[in-house]
């Protein structure tokens, strides 16, 4: 049987290391990689599953397979599945994972501060990438994407409240206090600012070129956004929503990150395989450190010691690395492999566990800082993008 499909490129998709959403209509050969089917019943005969992701455990069909772990064990992950509209809820506790649908194409999540809220953008869903559905849906207009609300604690489907935004919404980040969002837009150059009490967009900020990930300084008086097609890096001031200086890193930076104490910013440059890093005093970039194939997201230990890398690679050659930076030394001290695409990256508050979405296996890695070492992987939804963790002293799933 032919399945018939018409490609989107997906926002981030200039070159060709990024998935795409299928929507009906061209013919579409050699995309899709059928696994052989396997005996779950075998599984479950071989393995004994006392719950907890401390041994093996299958949750509705999801396979988590990890090492023996500690206490630290414990929390929330959520992530943003482009290719089946989706968000995928991991219990880290128990390997219990839920899937909510949604009327987006997630591309990004953020939890609140009081970890109560999440906060998922994307354009408006109109197929599910990787459909095997013998009749192919209808293409439509394009429309502006969306800003979805969600209740954290009780992940019931659907929304606590939807807000339009702009027309390729990239990112989402939430300010300290839990009272304004800000997204970035990138066909439109520009970030917006929501007040999430209001429920409406309040401003308009421009960016550089295709503004993809942000981040806030710890201080929250500045966000940094990596503007991917014009090679710099957007500073605002978040007091008076504008943009103050625009800062030059490199080929296609993509997502950013601040060290604890603010001083430094770390900045994915996707076309380099490099991290620039900029001094946030002098808003200079200090130095490039190689890393790994086309890296995407980047996080800072709470510690402020490691940086840690996705590399991504591309469609045709997914990269399956983490690059662990010493930040001290501004050196490679570690690399880890992972599922295939690392995309996404989010540590725990206590900095014990690294959590990594795997666009192009359908996959979380969960590492053992201690060790640097992959302790488990859990399945999720299709084509896992953003990433973002829970505290573990709330409401169970």
């Amino acid at each position: 049987m032919k399945v018939v499909y018409k490609v989107s490129k997906h926002p981030l998709a200039d070159d060709d290391e990024h998935t795409y959403i299928l929507t009906g209509e061209f013919r579409m050969r050699n995309i899709i990689r059928i696994a052989a089917a396997f005996s779950l019943s075998a599984i479950l005969a071989a393995c004994s599953f006392p719950g907890g992701i401390n041994q093996t455990s299958i949750d509705n069909g999801n396979i988590v397979s990890t090492a023996s772990t500690n206490t630290s064990n414990q929390g929330y992950v959520y992530t943003a599945n482009e290719n089946d509209n989706t968000i995928s809820a991991i219990d880290i506790g128990t390997g219990r994972v839920k899937n909510i649908p949604t009327d987006i194409t997630p591309h990004n999540i953020q939890i609140s501060s009081d970890g109560k809220t999440l906060f998922a953008v994307g354009p408006v869903a109109h197929s599910v990438a990787y459909s095997s559905s013998r009749k192919a849906p209808k293409t439509h207009e394009k429309a502006r994407g969306k800003l979805i609300i969600i209740d954290a604690e009780t992940l019931a489907p659907g929304k606590t409240a939807e807000i339009e935004i702009g027309y390729h919404p990239a990112h989402v980040i939430v300010d300290w206090q839990d009272r304004l969002a800000y997204t970035t837009n990138s066909d439109e150059n520009s970030m917006l600012v929501v007040d999430i009490v209001q429920k409406k967009v309040v401003a308009t900020i421009k960016t550089g070129a295709f503004p993809h990930g942000l981040r806030m300084s710890p201080n929250g008086r500045e966000i940094y956004v990596a503007n991917v097609k014009d090679d710099s890096v957007s500073v605002i001031d978040t007091r008076f929503s504008r943009e103050v200086a625009r800062i030059p890193v490199g080929k296609a930076p993509v997502q950013v990150a601040f060290a604890p104490n603010g001083r430094y910013v770390y900045v994915t440059l996707r076309d380099e395989n490099k991290v620039a890093v900029i001094e946030s005093a002098s808003r200079k970039t200090l130095t490039t450190i190689t890393v790994g194939r086309k890296p995407i997201q980047i996080y800072v230990s709470p510690d402020g010691k490691y940086a840690y890398v996705a590399n991504q690679g591309t469609t045709t050659e997914p990269d399956n690395t983490v690059s662990v930076i010493d930040t001290q030394k501004n050196i490679v001290m570690a690399t880890i492999t992972t599922g295939k695409g690392a995309h996404g990256v989010v540590l725990s508050d206590d900095g014990k566990r690294v959590y990594i979405s795997n666009i192009a296996d359908n996959t979380v890695s969960i590492i053992d800082t201690a060790r640097n070492q992959v302790i488990g992987n859990v399945n999720v939804g299709k084509g896992p993008n953003g990433i973002t963790f829970r505290r573990s002293n709330l409401t169970k799933m």
